[in-house]
């Protein structure tokens, strides 16, 4: 069901004399609260959806969730007190947003997710902007096979398990290892599904735990940059950095630069400027009565060594 309010514009004051120079914003504030602002991706996207919403007369609040979903339930409070304009949303917990996106809904405020979805009964929204995480899944598992240059072998999964997007990730990834095992190739066998809370720290210890229970393990398939880098740490101070292969996913910065020295195998790469920007395309078209697809996704594009080589934006290793 979709939201019949629409967006109250404010008039534009004018006075006497020089007309102004500086915009002037006439369609209030977008509230945005991502999972967390530490990971760069995350405030890609905030970045992004703050310079498209200056463009199109809105102002913006972007706030970090923290991965706590009770901060985070406090911060759209505060959004439905102060009336934003919209608020978006990457849930740090799918499920237990629900009751306060739903008194977003009873108040008449728009709300759409970013990156990560909310699929839960009882809520509505204009839509669902996100990376297409299943294919990016099925092109790291793609990935693996590649890497582990038709040898099959152990690998371990670093998994972010609470979010619905990590877990679309893990999902694509283990339907093309099943399909590759189906078919007869060289066993891939996934002897390890660990939390890395998708960060370096927890990626690290999950690395170390797999390495220490699989001696003979050849590959990571991490669901961020930051667990994969984290790994890559691991592997280095283990002295097994040339036996195991990391397959990472984002295409952060610091992730393509350790694709170009070698350091990861490859990422399926996300656009998060592209979704800043359909979050506020998204609500212009909805404030307009236009239809809004109910998802929106973007796809991945794998990224891997050679790309790397010619991303002007890296610096020699």
């Amino acid at each position: 069901m979709r939201l019949t309010s629409v967006l109250i514009l404010l008039p534009l004051l004018t006075a006497c004399g020089p007309a102004e120079t500086k915009p002037q914003s006439t369609r209030g504030v977008i509230g945005v609260s991502l999972l967390t602002l530490d990971n760069p991706f995350f405030k890609v996207i905030g970045d992004s959806l703050s310079a498209e919403a200056a463009k199109n007369g809105f102002d913006t609040l972007v706030v970090s969730g923290d991965k706590d979903v009770a901060k985070q339930g406090n911060q759209i409070k505060d959004f439905i007190v102060r009336d934003v304009a919209a608020i978006v949303l990457s849930p740090c917990d799918s499920k237990s947003i629900v009751p306060v996106i739903r008194e977003a809904n009873a108040a008449g405020i728009p709300v759409l997710t970013v990156d990560i979805p909310c699929h839960e009964a009882g809520v509505s929204l204009v839509t669902q902007i996100a990376t297409d995480n299943l294919g990016g899944g099925r092109e790291a598992g793609r990935a693996m096979i590649e890497a582990l240059g038709g040898r099959g072998g152990k690998v371990a999964i670093l998994h972010l398990k609470q979010v619905e997007s990590c877990q679309l990730r893990v999902k694509g990834f283990r339907e093309v290892i099943e399909a590759h095992n189906a078919g007869g190739g060289p066993a891939i066998e996934v002897v390890a599904e660990l939390e890395s809370g998708g960060a370096k720290d927890l990626g690290y210890k999950a690395a170390e735990d797999t390495l220490q229970a699989h001696p003979d393990l050849r590959g990571i398939f991490a669901i961020n940059d930051p667990a994969a880098l984290g790994a890559r740490a691991a592997l280095e101070k283990a002295g097994r950095q040339d036996q195991v292969v990391i397959i990472g996913f984002d295409g952060q910065p610091e992730g393509r630069q350790a694709i170009r020295e070698g350091r990861l195998y490859a990422d399926p790469v996300q656009f998060p400027d592209k979704m800043g920007v359909q979050a506020v395309q998204s609500i212009l078209s909805w404030s307009r009565g236009l239809p809004v697809p109910d998802q929106i996704l973007i796809p991945t594009e794998l990224y891997r060594q050679a790309d790397a080589a010619r991303d002007p934006s890296l610096t020699s290793p």
